[in-house]
C-alpha cells in the first residue's frame, strides 16, 4: 500500500511540475516535506508516508530525470499513432514512472508495475486512460521484457 501511495505521489509531483512548468526538483522538495511529516491532515497530498515510501518515491522520479529521453524514446516506440503533443498528458506522465520502474527497478516484478499503474491512470486519467495504459505497458512487458522460453 506504501508503494502504491508513493507512486501516486512521484505521478502526482511529475504531473505538477509538467503542468506548472515548474522544476520537478522543487515540486517534489515541497511535497515529500508536506508528506513526510504529514503538516496538515487535510494535506492535498493525502496521509504522512514513511521514509521508506519516500524514498521509493525519490528513486522513481530520479530515474525519469535520469533516463527521461531513453524513457521517451521507448514509449514513443511503443505508441504507433500517437504523438506526444496527442496524448493527454496524465497518460504521458503515467507511462513515464511506469517505465522507468519496469526498465530500472529489476527487484520489481513487471506485472506488480503494470497493475499499479493501471489503477492510477484509472483514478487520474480520462475514460479510456486504465486500458491505454495497460495496453502500452503490456506492450513493452511483452516484447522487451518478458523471459525468453
Amino acid at each position: 500500500m506504501a508503494r502504491r501511495r508513493a507512486r501516486e505521489l512521484a505521478f502526482r509531483a511529475l504531473f505538477e511540475a509538467e503542468r506548472g512548468g515548474t522544476p520537478l526538483k522543487e515540486v517534489w522538495c515541497q511535497v515529500r516535506a508536506e508528506v513526510f511529516t504529514g503538516v496538515s491532515g487535510d494535506s492535498a497530498y493525502g496521509d504522512a508516508l514513511d521514509e521508506e515510501a519516500l524514498t521509493f518515491a525519490d528513486r522513481l522520479l530520479e530515474a525519469v530525470v535520469e533516463h527521461r529521453v531513453e524513457i521517451d524514446r521507448e514509449i514513443e516506440s511503443l505508441v504507433e499513432g500517437w504523438s506526444f503533443s496527442q496524448m493527454a498528458q496524465t497518460d504521458l506522465n503515467i507511462l513515464r514512472l511506469a517505465v522507468a520502474e519496469m526498465t530500472h527497478f529489476v527487484d520489481i516484478a513487471p506485472e506488480v508495475t503494470i497493475d499499479v499503474t493501471v489503477r492510477i491512470a484509472k483514478k487520474y486519467g480520462g475514460g479510456d486512460s486504465g486500458r491505454f495504459v495497460n495496453g502500452v505497458l503490456a506492450r513493452l512487458y511483452r516484447d522487451r521484457l518478458a523471459p525468453m522460453g
